[in-house]
């Protein structure tokens, strides 16, 4: 008897651009299909102002999720592979209002083809972000780590936590939301948006071995970094940081 898919369905919000939100979902999407082989769709849920499909080379594609809302076409016709055998689903660059509560219908109806789908929402706490939260069976909001964007980014948490949120931060203690990754500037980020791929397709440093590490946990795996400087570090300390502690959670509560 062959098992059917059921993918979880993860939104990643946050109250303001700039914080990684869209990178983070890119890269997470390309390593779950290309490092795991896992059957992924990536979501642009930016409606307004959409920029995931940047992140992969895809300018014009011909149908986007806004032609589905609006009833147009199908929505499969609007889903594209990566090399990775990741599956995109873009928005219109040149958008105009649509009907957002039916974007969480449109995804339910993928649940058996994916193992996992992602979507990226928009940057700001509107009815685009709203449509993301109500599609999605659980959430991790991205903020940086200064205190007016905290400040901002409460609001978001505490409608989040109603949805059995993580948080993808780096002052858990203000929040009171579990860290599950802390991630830091990086300038190979911009290098690799300029060649529009995700930096996990360019090059292995901290920043893709955190994403690995997070890739994982949302599979209910554990990824083991093998470089020989955290080798090392194994031997002088044995106790777990925070966020790895978090990540076993997310991975436990779900397989």
């Amino acid at each position: 008897m062959v098992q059917m898919k059921h993918a979880r369905i993860i939104g990643f919000i946050s109250v303001k651009g700039g914080v990684g939100k869209t990178t983070s979902v890119a890269n997470l999407g390309f390593i779950l299909a290309n490092n795991f082989k896992k059957k992924v769709l990536v979501v642009d849920g930016n409606f307004s102002a959409p920029n995931l499909a940047l992140h992969f080379g895809f300018v014009k594609p011909q149908y986007t999720l806004h032609d589905v809302l609006d009833g147009k076409v199908n929505i499969r016709k609007a889903i594209y592979e990566h090399s990775s055998g990741m599956h995109l689903l873009p928005s219109s660059l040149i958008s105009k209002k649509v009907d957002y509560t039916k974007f969480g219908k449109h995804l339910a109806g993928l649940r058996s083809f994916y193992d996992v789908i992602l979507i990226d929402s928009s940057p700001s706490f509107s009815e685009e972000m709203l449509a993301t939260v109500g599609a999605s069976d659980e959430l991790f909001v991205l903020t940086t780590p200064d205190y007016v964007t905290l400040a901002s980014t409460l609001h978001a948490v505490k409608v989040a936590k109603q949805k059995k949120t993580y948080l993808l931060d780096e002052i858990q203690n203000t929040t009171k939301v579990p860290v599950v990754s802390v991630l830091h500037d990086d300038e190979g980020l911009l290098e690799a948006l300029a060649k529009t791929k995700p930096l996990a397709a360019l090059k292995e440093n901290n920043t893709v071995i955190e994403y690995k590490k997070l890739a994982a946990a949302l599979i209910g795996e554990r990824y083991r970094d093998s470089r020989l400087t955290t080798k090392v570090k194994g031997l002088f300390s044995k106790k777990l940081s925070q966020d790895e502690v978090n990540r076993a959670i997310v991975m436990v509560s779900h397989y």
